[in-house]
């Protein structure tokens, strides 16, 4: 079995292709299980719940084509969730999935400092047949979104669609578009942004590009609108690494306002006192994951949803002087 894996009772069991002869077994589980952190599957790893062959490995171990990965998914802290009643903004739903327009303040899944208030709680409280689905406190999320980045996620209601859809997040399949709000205007009025993202190594909050053991990250943007001092961007990213669209625009030199993260604190730099107060109330990166097409889990058709720009960024963008959404 070369695809996905299967998992059954919080396990998941693979098989190494030829195409995977040398790739490390943690970049091997990463690529797999997409919907996992690289650290908790580390975690996984140094605790034996992944084993090679049968045996405790390393996570640099190379793996051979045939090779047996089998990850045990224990019960996980957040395994205790429990559900809550916070309002979803459903696009669509049927029997296999469901589509929601994510706010921008949601966590996705518990973590450190987060254990109530979070997406998958609340999904869990729209659907109870969610617990499990994708492992243990997953709620059937295939996918994340950054806690200030607003837009489409795309759940899954049972195994086989959660192991259809995150082969396709594998496979680079799934069509990933975001809306940007970036400072200054780009030279060029579209490129190819093909930088490696890695942690830093000087804050292991943060990511960067082009650092040393980086993952391959590469990324398509286009200018859409421009106003004095800043540029609406359109990004469409080729994969999906921990804060790509943020660390590359940054890289570009060219980052999200409202990105104390990837772009400090820069509103003092703007003259006029409404624009300025504008920059200064958006409150999280001006970043919204706007399109989300792929290949549906049980009838193989393209699928395709788009999410109009929430209330924050339409303010922002009108208060630079933007033309209205």
């Amino acid at each position: 079995m070369t695809d996905a894996g299967r998992r059954e009772a919080g396990a998941a069991r693979h098989e190494a292709g030829p195409g995977d002869e040398g790739l490390r077994l943690d970049r091997f589980c990463a690529l797999r299980h997409p919907e996992v952190s690289r650290s908790r599957l580390a975690a996984l790893i140094r605790e034996g719940r992944i084993t090679l062959d049968g045996r405790a490995a390393r996570p640099s171990e190379p793996l051979r084509a045939g090779a047996r990965i089998a990850i045990d998914f224990p019960p996980a802290d957040d395994d205790t969730l429990v559900p809550e009643a916070i309002a979803l903004s459903i696009v669509y739903e049927d029997a296999e999935l469901l589509v929601l327009d994510k706010p921008a303040g949601l966590v996705v899944h518990p973590g450190a400092g987060v254990r109530e208030g979070t997406l998958a709680a609340a999904l869990l409280h729209h659907d109870p047949a969610l617990a499990g689905v994708g492992g243990a406190g997953r709620s059937g999320l295939v996918h994340r979104l950054d806690r200030g980045t607003s837009g489409l996620m795309v759940v899954a209601r049972s195994d086989a669609a959660h192991r259809a859809l995150a082969a396709q997040f594998h496979a680079r399949t799934v069509e990933k578009i975001y809306d940007a709000i970036a400072w200054g205007r780009p030279r060029e009025r579209e490129g190819e942004i093909d930088l490696g993202v890695g942690r830093d190594p000087k804050n292991r909050l943060r990511m960067r590009a082009g650092v040393a053991g980086g993952r391959a990250a590469r990324s398509l943007y286009r200018v859409l609108e421009e106003v004095p001092g800043f540029a609406r961007l359109e990004v469409r990213i080729l994969t999906g690494r921990t804060h790509q669209v943020r660390v590359h625009l940054a890289a570009l030199g060219h980052p999200i306002v409202g990105d104390a993260t990837y772009g400090g604190e820069r509103s003092a730099s703007v003259g006029d006192p409404k624009r300025r107060q504008a920059v200064r109330a958006i409150g999280r990166p001006a970043l919204h994951a706007r399109r989300l097409a792929f290949d549906h889990p049980r009838t193989g058709a393209r699928v395709f949803f788009e999410a109009p720009w929430p209330d924050d960024l339409r303010v922002l963008w009108s208060a630079l002087g933007g033309r209205p959404e």
